[in-house]
């Protein structure tokens, strides 16, 4: 069977659906059963496997091969020159693995759908942004042979917004990374009391908060540091560098765009609290890496996050500034807390398994392959 995917979310600098597509790659790599050829399409100027970047960078297959497809990674390309080259390689199953597929397909489609804020909080977005959005998750759904979502959740908002028939949809949850899933590395690392978030910046997620819950954590502990990874997508316009000005943080707070691998994988394990004040995810998948860091997290108070991470967080409200400042002071300072939670984590992280994701994946391909356009 000849699977295709987008492979857009290789490029540049990878997030959370870039490392949910990688992983899952990563995990089709070791298979290398010869049941299936991968075929990867984007716009990189090159055919070559390995310009997708990790995990192609260190493997030869045989199974897997990149198509360029001239153009911008963009709506417009995805929805002209991709299904072109698609239909032109005889591909027998389409994975779309971010929202949206190419509406010219002649090929069964299996599409990822990670959350649905754009149409649960358009306020959220651009009118622009939002309608596209909404206009191509709608009609994926509706030709896509299956819909994935993360969490359960995210089927029952996708059921709720798109009335998609609950048996086209498939939960699979992420796995935890394996790079980071020794908890007992974090200790002997003696961590400084670092609060760390991780994650692309949206106004769901309450970074301004938790900056202003960081200063008066700072006010009990004056050596607390707070560092913010992640790209400034808010909408309306959050200026993160003003909030920390104006608390006069700007000494002890940090404000990173991007950080490669290797820093993000120090950063977690310098970490003594990771924070994520999310009111609305699919999944939230930077806590998950914390705890296979050691990290101790703290939530906001959602559903999602009580089904992901049950009894291994502290909740709570996602605006209070004084419980978020008291829960990140009681982390930093009662190790019998601290233990309780990374105990707790230990239990909780085999779980969750990016082989048995890519498997459950697979299996989701392989059947709406035999079921036909």
């Amino acid at each position: 069977m000849r699977i295709g995917i987008d492979g857009r979310e290789f490029l540049e600098q990878r997030t959370g659906v870039g490392r949910y597509l990688g992983s899952l790659c990563e995990q089709w790599l070791k298979l290398e059963c010869g049941r299936h050829e991968f075929v990867i399409y984007s716009p990189l100027p090159s055919d070559n496997l390995s310009a997708l970047g990790p995990p192609f960078t260190k493997t030869v297959s045989r199974f897997f091969r990149h198509q360029r497809v001239a153009g911008r990674p963009s709506t417009w390309w995805e929805q002209t020159q991709l299904p072109l080259a698609v239909n032109r390689d005889e591909v027998d199953v389409f994975f779309a693995p971010a929202y949206s597929a190419p509406i010219q397909l002649s090929i069964p489609c299996v599409v990822t759908m990670h959350d649905v804020s754009f149409v649960a909080h358009p306020e959220w977005f651009r009118w622009r942004e939002g309608l596209r959005r909404r206009w191509l998750a709608s009609y994926a759904m509706r030709r896509a042979k299956a819909v994935i979502t993360v969490s359960r959740f995210s089927k029952t908002e996708i059921i709720r917004w798109f009335d998609v028939p609950a048996e086209r949809i498939h939960v699979i949850h992420h796995g935890s990374p394996a790079e980071l899933s020794s908890v007992d590395a974090y200790e002997a690392l003696a961590p400084l009391p670092l609060i760390l978030y991780v994650g692309s910046i949206f106004n769901r997620r309450n970074l301004p908060t938790l900056i202003k819950a960081f200063a008066k954590v700072h006010t009990v502990i004056p050596d607390a540091q707070l560092a913010i990874v992640g790209a400034n997508h808010t909408y309306p316009r959050q200026d993160l560098k003003a909030v920390v000005d104006q608390h006069g943080v700007g000494n002890q707070v940090g404000l990173y765009d991007y950080v490669a691998d290797n820093e993000l994988s120090t950063l977690y394990r310098q970490a003594r609290v990771f924070v994520f004040l999310s009111e609305y995810e699919g999944f939230g998948l930077p806590p998950l890496e914390a705890l296979s860091a050691g990290v101790p997290i703290i939530l906001g108070d959602t559903s999602v996050a009580h089904e992901i991470y049950g009894d291994a967080s502290l909740f709570v409200p996602h605006t209070d500034v004084a419980a978020i400042a008291e829960t990140i002071i009681t982390l930093l300072r009662d190790n019998a807390v601290r233990s309780c939670l990374q105990s707790r984590a230990t239990e909780l992280l085999p779980s969750f398994s990016w082989e048995r994701s890519a498997q459950h994946t697979l299996t989701v391909l392989e059947n709406a392959a035999q079921s036909g356009q």
